[in-house]
């Protein structure tokens, strides 16, 4: 058996055990699991677009939350003040995290470094005050609350988040398609010229690439997937708050990438899927759940410090050099 068939079959093992997840999951453990799936899903786009500005343009943002916030408070707003059907909501809040994520941008990506990461914190911070203090729109840390409205409604089909099946394919379906799109995208020429901008910006710009504009484009991208996600979680939970706008939501979205690899299609997914569960299982057992989650990462970062894609990616790369790579390797890494 080739590498290049058993990468299939992993592939196929993984897309049946997502579609079997809404009812392999409860017969094995229980409902609950279903749900927590679904968040480890909206949670990796997050991580996502983390990595899309990390781990292939080489900007460290710790200010996502806030695309991730508008795209909540889009769909709630969208919703709940302007009586907007699920669609319309649903391109609000998408629309509302990419004009933020171009204002911002324009700015931001004048910089570089710990410079940059400082600005976008800064912006975070900005826009995560004054959702508190505007409570007449936001509710502050109370937040808005709304009535989930049909996601399709055709003559007898009324299909809703209600259904927790079929939230749950929803979700999937949505997150599937952002990172197929980003596949897609790091395997253009648009992808090829955000990697030469990250290996060096100068050399970049000598070969006539305009750096600034493609840190833009990627800066915008990266706040479609925050705010897909965003939107995603404001109908999972029929909720917004200032609260998932502050910085430390954006933490948490940088560690997942970089714990899963950065620079990885598949990284951002496998971080925040370890993370997550653990913190699921031991906050089950002890409230200091945070320091296991933490020296969970901290082990990562140690032995895998290019991440667990990457250490894979490594290990696969050695056995091939010592002369063949075992029947059951294959890379995990998708992108060229």
């Amino acid at each position: 058996m080739t590498p290049a068939s058993v990468k299939r079959i992993l592939w196929a093992a993984l897309a049946a055990f997502m579609i079997a997840v809404p009812w392999l999951v409860p017969a094995l453990v229980s409902d609950f699991w279903v749900s927590v799936i679904a968040e480890i899903l909206i949670w990796s786009l997050l991580a996502a677009s983390v990595n899309l500005l990390f781990g292939y343009v080489g900007l460290l943002s710790f200010g996502q939350a806030l695309y991730f916030g508008f795209g909540m408070y889009g769909v709630a707003i969208g919703v709940q003040d302007f009586h907007l059907s699920f669609w319309p909501a649903f391109g609000l809040g998408i629309m509302a995290s990419m004009a933020m994520a171009l204002v911002t941008g324009i700015f931001a990506v004048r910089l570089t470094w710990h410079y940059f990461a400082i600005i976008t914190v800064v912006f975070s911070l900005i826009f995560y005050f004054l959702a508190l203090t505007n409570k007449w729109l936001t509710g502050g840390d109370d937040g808005i609350t709304f009535t989930l409205p049909p996601t399709f409604n055709i003559g007898e089909f009324n299909k809703s988040f209600t259904d927790p099946t079929f939230q749950y394919f929803f979700i999937l379906a949505a997150v599937a398609v952002c990172f197929w799109l980003m596949h897609r995208l790091i395997a253009s020429p648009l992808g090829k010229a955000f990697l030469a901008i990250r290996d060096n910006d100068v050399r970049a710009s000598l070969i006539g690439l305009n750096v600034y504009l493609l840190r833009l484009i990627a800066f915008v991208l990266a706040g479609f997937l925050a705010g897909v996600a965003g939107a995603l979680f404001a109908f999972f939970g029929r909720y917004a708050s200032a609260s998932y706008m502050f910085y430390q939501v954006s933490g948490e979205a940088v560690v997942w990438a970089i714990v899963g690899g950065a620079g990885t299609l598949l990284g951002p997914l496998i971080g925040t899927t370890l993370l997550i569960i653990v913190r699921e299982v031991v906050s089950t057992h002890w409230e200091h759940h945070a320091l296991i989650v933490g020296a969970v990462a901290i082990l990562a970062v140690i032995f895998a410090p290019r991440g667990i894609v990457g250490f894979w990616n490594d290990w696969i790369a050695r056995i091939v050099e010592r002369g063949g790579a075992p029947s059951g390797a294959v890379k995990l890494r998708t992108e060229p």
